[in-house]
């Protein structure tokens, strides 16, 4: 496909520079002229425009992302046809400033248990969103997870996503040629069908290549490597690195079981067994929970009796079997006549306690199901699970936020006007609840909207008249304190929504450290544990993990993906071209080479 950058995209998206080109699209970096924000455009190649199949595809896509409203996906924001200059069929997404996971884990070789968990559990709750909705994204892979330099973690390229709501199924040979075989599941491979176990597969691979640097199976080809999906169950991560928990262990192996059925049925069952994993690799970690305390019937014994619950005919059937008294036929008034009597009343005696106990024990689960039931009922009816959750609109104007949320079925207020000397006016400095926040349908968003730089009045202002120059967001100086927990070592996007939600503004910067891994804060100020009023503004330091980094080899690369690995580390590149100039032949600094960051690399084409 040639090169667009430079055009003009339905009138509105200037196209800056080429970010990715791929087997069905090319992504360009590019300013939304009317909004005056950069985005990510995604074109499809001219040459598969024609085919109907591609087409509906990639509109696909986009739908399959607009329908997840979820603050760890990237949002897609338009769609359409290029009426004038180049025909093309686009996708216009959220632009993520950063890296992939693949660029992460090239840095650093693998990850630690806590790293992986930190990393990972922002892309599984995206996935159980998506899961929730029905949509599989059956392209799960390091590549298609994206770290922005602020810390937030995005899934991108629902490309092959499919759903009830979505429709089409793709056959075996598509499904072969456009997935990555790497993370392709047996039954892909074999039927061409996936549902949310295929992308628990894939994710269970994404885990163990975390967790040891390596992929499970790697062969000469990739028909090689699929055979390996369908004849070889993938080893015990710690069979590359004993160090890494057993609990992983555990998870990767059930993970990528080669029947489903084995596997967690959706992301939202592995969503807990990481927690659990979490809580006990770190206490401190442990989240709340619901538990059932069913108090142990200590009553008189009642009357043995068809239980009235009734768990699977075959069980009621051997409860009842068991719960009969034992006829004991009379015998002969003799020492061993008597002995064969008790023997025979004591075994009746211990078919009966079994059997009670077997008794209370059904009836102890029945109601554990009927508790669980009416919980289950209560959350996706009235409870949480009954509203929706809230995209990020800091930074977007009044009117552009407004229609976003009405059009989620929530109700909007502008709760407070105030000055920001880096938001521009008009602009939304925070939201409550934030984004990524859970509200009802109906349920109201306050919106708090930037007045700009705080003006300089003439003459200056004495110290009344500088307080009153920056109102709160309640509109009064004396509103209430809210405490402000430390989020050092947290996540970054975790930071930025939990501060936001309190109703803080939240400034991140940036910063290198070699202890800190990167997307994690570093310092926040003020310093915590400390008391502010709502619409203060909280710094944190991110980490753009080390201050160093690796030359990665890009021998073979074309110039423009040589280009991006490198820029992606965020090191300065030269060209030397000879000849056509198709393809990298030489590296310098030499490949595997440690540089400080902003480093430049010369690279050779031929």
């Amino acid at each position: 496909m040639s090169d667009m950058t430079g055009e003009m995209i339905d009138g509105r998206y200037q196209l800056e520079s080429l970010i990715a080109t791929g087997g069905m699209a090319s992504i360009y970096k590019a300013i939304d002229m009317r909004l005056d924000r950069p985005v990510a455009v995604k074109i499809m190649h001219p040459h598969l425009a024609n085919d109907e199949e591609f087409v509906q595809r990639f509109i696909r896509e986009a739908k399959a992302t607009a329908a997840i409203t979820h603050p760890n996906v990237v949002a897609i924001q338009d769609q359409g046809w290029n009426t004038g200059g180049s025909p093309a069929v686009f996708i216009v997404m959220e632009y993520i400033d950063g890296f992939t996971l693949r660029d992460l884990l090239a840095e650093q070789g693998r990850l630690s248990a806590n790293d992986l968990l930190k990393y990972m559990t922002p892309v599984v709750s995206a996935l159980a969103e998506a899961h929730r909705l029905g949509i599989t994204h059956r392209d799960l892979k390091p590549e298609n997870i994206l770290i922005s330099k602020d810390g937030r973690i995005k899934i991108a390229d629902f490309g092959l996503a499919r759903g009830g709501q979505l429709g089409a199924t793709m056959t075996v040979e598509s499904s072969i040629i456009l997935g990555s075989v790497s993370y392709l599941s047996p039954e892909q491979v074999q039927r061409g069908v996936s549902d949310s176990r295929s992308d628990i597969y894939a994710l269970g691979i994404v885990f163990f290549e975390l967790l040891t640097g390596r992929k499970p199976h790697e062969g000469e080809s990739p028909i090689a490597i699929a055979y390996k999906h369908v004849n070889e169950a993938i080893a015990a991560p710690s069979t590359l690195e004993p160090s890494i928990p057993s609990e992983l262990d555990a998870l990767v192996l059930k993970a990528t079981a080669q029947n489903p059925d084995r596997r967690y049925k959706d992301a939202a069952e592995l969503q807990d067994a990481m927690q659990a994993i979490a809580a006990s690799l770190d206490p401190s970690k442990k989240q709340l929970s619901l538990e059932l305390d069913l108090p142990v019937n200590s009553g008189a014994r009642t009357k043995r009796s068809r239980p009235e619950v009734r768990i699977g005919n075959s069980v009621a059937q051997r409860v009842r079997t068991l719960t009969t008294p034992m006829k004991v036929q009379p015998a002969i008034d003799t020492p061993a006549a008597t002995t064969i009597g008790n023997e025979s009343m004591s075994k009746t005696a211990q078919l009966r306690r079994k059997s009670s106990r077997r008794v209370r024990r059904n009836r102890m689960i029945a109601v554990a199901l009927l508790l669980a039931l009416i919980f289950g009922g209560w959350y996706e009816l009235a409870g949480p699970g009954a509203g929706a959750s809230l995209p990020s609109v800091v930074g977007l104007t009044k009117s552009d936020a407004i229609s976003t949320l009405e059009g989620l079925g929530f109700k909007v207020v502008v709760a407070s006007n105030a000055y920001d000397p880096t938001i521009p006016a008009g602009m939304v400095i925070s939201s409550n609840p934030g984004g990524g926040g859970h509200l009802a349908k109906g349920g109201t968003v306050s919106l708090y909207i930037s007045r700009g730089p705080t003006p300089v009045p003439t003459p200056t202002p004495t110290p009344t008249d500088s307080a009153s120059a920056n109102p709160s967001p309640s509109g009064s100086a004396s509103a209430g304190a809210i405490t402000v927990p430390s989020y050092v070592g947290m996540s970054g996007d975790q930071a930025q929504n939990e501060l936001t939600a309190a109703g803080f503004v939240v400034n991140s910067i940036f910063g290198f450290s070699d202890t800190v891994p990167a997307g994690s804060v570093i310092s926040q100020n003020p310093s915590a544990p400390t008391s502010a009023p709502a619409g203060t503004t909280i710094t944190i330091v991110v980490s753009q993990g080390s201050a160093k980094v690796f030359i990665p080899n890009v021998l073979t690369l074309s110039r423009t993906a040589a280009t991006t690995a490198l820029e992606n580390l965020q090191l300065r590149v030269a060209v030397k071209k000879i000849g056509k100039g198709l393809h990298v032949i030489k590296v310098s600094p030499a490949i595997g080479t440690s540089v400080k960051r902003g480093s430049l690399v010369t690279i050779t084409i031929r």
